[in-house]
């Protein structure tokens, strides 16, 4: 069926607009509520980030819950991959994370993880979508939920994610500057860096409900760059708003993507015998990834961009390694979902067990030249109906001549086309893809 609340990656948008609302998030509250309690009588966990309509919606969530007949767990901020962590297993019916993870204090959202520390089936998310459009019918008050908090949940995810490397890993004398995006992971990421003996100076830890991701964390990993150059620091780890995106610099400063993540970790877990299955990433995955993992004699596949596509297709395909180049990064031998802190994990161990810098593990993949234009838009489109803008991406691709790609997508998280060209030559890279960003602005009017 078509979706009309969620998107490839649960309920996201702009506060105060609908669906982003109060009486929305208690609705779906209700809704969520309804369905979990068809399929049981356990509780239902529910954590935040750090923006500041997280209060509101947390509220709004918890009535609406209450009012289904479903107890809930309160949680408090949390990063995303948390909540995926605790459902499992704290065995919860499910767990609900308020958070627009890289946007801006002023989006928000909402994300949904099943009993097994997965993204909902498309089945459920349809039940919730059905029961939206329904009256809303409050259950009898001897049958109405019951709220409280979980007081050691920092503690046990602490716990897990230093569990997720061998314990002969001690990283005493390895300086690093973890960036927290002033996000979810504030209170988490510098003590589980600190407690596996790294000497932590931990920067974007002042949530004030307004600085979530503002010039700071993965999506504008510059104050990092400067941070660890500042500190002659070994490396630099940038989370994003919600904890589930990973980006790092190394010692001279260089920022290392996602893509440049994966393949070290892709490579070490070949390394050490236990590689399984192809690599999964996704259409905006480098070429470079492309052909070092080729040498190394692992696959990839790309998926739709969204890490529900990226789980699915490391799935069906028996794959334990996959994410995307914005450093989303899924380890499924360690976890269940895109995890920031036990990706940075995986790949501070790789450096201690080579003793090779950051800077030298990421020397063996030489990635193309990529160039990114962000086109903002007053309202979605729907690219085919531009058969100008079709015509532009052939004679690109034309120039190209099979040695680059060329990619146009919509936006599933954000009000944006994005355009992307790759290939071989930088000048001319940059050069086709701002051609095509012309054309696309021209002919949708932005």
């Amino acid at each position: 069926m078509a979706r009309k609340y969620f998107g490839t990656d649960g309920i996201r948008g702009k506060v105060s607009e609908p669906p982003i609302t109060p009486d929305f998030f208690l609705k779906l509250g209700w809704a969520a509520g309804r369905v979990f309690a068809e399929a049981g009588n356990d509780f239902v966990l529910v954590g935040k980030d750090t923006r500041i309509s997280g209060y509101m919606f947390e509220s709004a969530l918890e009535a609406g819950l209450t009012a289904a007949g479903v107890d809930t767990r309160l949680l408090g901020p949390m990063p995303t991959p948390s909540i995926a962590y605790l459902t499992r297993t704290l065995r919860a019916q499910a767990g609900i994370v308020i958070s627009a993870s890289h946007n801006p204090y002023y989006d928000n959202g909402v994300k949904f993880f099943s009993v097994l520390g997965t993204k909902l089936p498309d089945e459920i998310e349809e039940k919730i979508e059905v029961y939206l459009d329904a009256p809303m019918i409050t259950v009898a008050s001897a049958k109405l939920g019951k709220a409280k908090r979980v007081t050691d949940a920092a503690g046990r995810y602490i716990e897990f994610c230093k569990a997720s490397i061998p314990t002969r890993y001690d990283f005493a004398g390895l300086k690093i500057v973890v960036d927290c995006a002033n996000g979810a992971t504030y209170h988490i990421a510098p003590p589980v860096f600190s407690e596996v003996g790294a000497d932590v100076v931990a920067i974007g830890v002042q949530p004030n409900g307004l600085n979530i991701n503002d010039n700071c964390g993965a999506t504008k990993p510059q104050l990092l760059v400067e941070s660890v150059l500042a500190q002659q620091a070994d490396l630099g780890i940038a989370l994003d708003g919600d904890g589930d995106r990973l980006i790092m610099v190394d010692h001279k400063g260089e920022i290392v993507d996602g893509d440049e993540l994966i393949y070290i970790i892709a490579k070490s877990r070949l390394n050490e015998g236990i590689m399984q299955g192809p690599v999964v990433g996704t259409l905006m995955t480098n070429l470079g990834m492309e052909n070092a993992l080729e040498k190394l004699g692992i696959a990839l596949l790309r998926a739709k961009v969204g890490d529900r596509y990226v789980l699915k297709m490391l799935a069906e395909h028996n794959g334990i390694i996959g994410g995307e180049n914005s450093g989303h990064i899924i380890c499924l031998d360690k976890t269940t979902t895109g995890d920031g802190i036990i990706s940075a994990l995986q790949i501070m161990a790789e450096m201690q067990r080579t003793g090779k810098s950051l800077h030298q593990l990421k020397g063996d993949m030489q990635k193309y030249p990529q160039i990114l234009i962000n086109i903002k838009l007053a309202a979605k489109v729907n690219i085919a109906d531009y058969p100008n803008i079709s015509a532009g991406v052939k004679a690109v691709e034309a120039k190209l001549a099979g040695q680059g790609r060329v990619l146009l997508r919509v936006s599933g998280t954000e009000p944006l086309i994005r355009v992307m060209v790759e290939g071989e030559d930088e000048v001319t890279v940059t050069a086709l893809a701002q051609q095509l960003a012309d054309i696309v602005k021209n002919e949708i009017g932005t």
